[in-house]
């Protein structure tokens, strides 16, 4: 479902052509469905509505690739906001740009392991917040409120960072256990 230009209540999707080729074999209207149905959930836990709308669409691709126009026509977007929602997921480590051999149109693919890929980025994120973390809890000293507030919040940020290596390592053998690596 659309959502209306005000942050409100869903739209109905305007009824459009045939999906690009490529787009998984579920009915059209069920794909533009999902689409914005889970971008809408994607954009409630903070991640800007254009990019998990493009995010979206890469998922239920068959090769999980789009060029710019594909993902424009897909989502009835101008190709600005293809650009910037692009760019945005490959910051994030959730894309990634690619060009195929003979071709001059620039492809973006999901990750093979997209949420690894982006576990990792937020991985990188927490080392960064700790450091941050660790400098201002020097400035103002653990004893005053603030710096006690900092500490607790730099403690959480080492065990996060700590306890990553061992949860993707319990990912990657549930995922080998399921045979979910094909």
């Amino acid at each position: 479902m659309a959502h209306n230009d005000d942050g409100g209540s869903p739209a109905t999707v305007p009824q459009a052509e045939a999906l690009p080729e490529g787009i998984s074999a579920m009915p059209d209207e069920a794909v533009r469905q999902f689409i914005e149905r889970f971008s809408f959930t994607l954009a409630a836990s903070g991640m800007a509505r254009m990019p998990a709308r493009v995010f979206a669409a890469l998922l239920v691709t068959d090769s999980a690739r789009l060029t710019a126009a594909e993902a424009a026509e897909l989502l009835q977007a101008s190709p600005a906001a293809i650009s910037g929602a692009v760019r945005y997921l490959a910051q994030l480590n959730l894309i990634t740009r690619e060009r195929q051999p003979g071709s001059r149109r620039d492809h973006y693919r999901l990750f093979d392991d997209v949420w690894y890929e982006a576990t990792m980025g937020r991985d990188r994120m927490v080392a960064h917040w700790e450091s941050s973390a660790r400098e201002v809890v020097q400035s103002l000293g653990p004893d005053t409120p603030a710096g006690a507030r900092v500490a607790e919040m730099l403690t959480f940020f080492e065990f996060v960072h700590a306890e990553m290596p061992m949860l993707i390592k319990r990912w990657r053998d549930r995922k080998a256990e399921l045979r979910l690596d094909s």
